[in-house]
């Protein structure tokens, strides 16, 4: 059974899920609302499937009002990730810099050659 984590990076993965969160996190949308840019794509079940992950993956919260299924975004359930992500953010960051730091070392020793040939000729 995935952890938590795993099934928010699951969910995440998806294109249609990603634009599906991007709405919703504009407000409340009907899962009708959600599934309306993406009809001339895929079926109506397989857009309540997308819906389905995304909240059993705890990215969103449907509701049910008579016919209607709001759905709401749950921002909480992305700290998680979020905070996954951060480590490895400052590893490469750290990285970057290092390779930064080489990079002047090389460029600086080429100059220096290059000036030193130069005198020569």
């Amino acid at each position: 059974m995935p952890d938590q984590l795993s099934r928010t990076f699951a969910a995440l993965a998806d294109p249609t899920r990603r634009a599906m969160l991007a709405r919703l996190a504009q407000g409340k949308a009907n899962v009708s609302d959600l599934a309306e840019p993406f009809l001339d794509k895929m079926s109506r079940p397989a857009l309540t499937k997308h819906v389905k992950v995304l909240e059993k993956a705890g990215l969103i919260r449907k509701k049910r009002d008579a016919q209607r299924r709001p759905c709401e975004l749950k921002p909480e359930a992305l700290k998680d990730a979020a905070e996954w992500m951060e480590q490895y953010r400052a590893f490469w960051e750290e990285s970057f810099d290092r390779l930064d730091e080489y990079l002047k070392t090389v460029t600086a020793e080429k100059k220096a050659k290059g000036k030193k040939n130069a005198g020569q000729s």
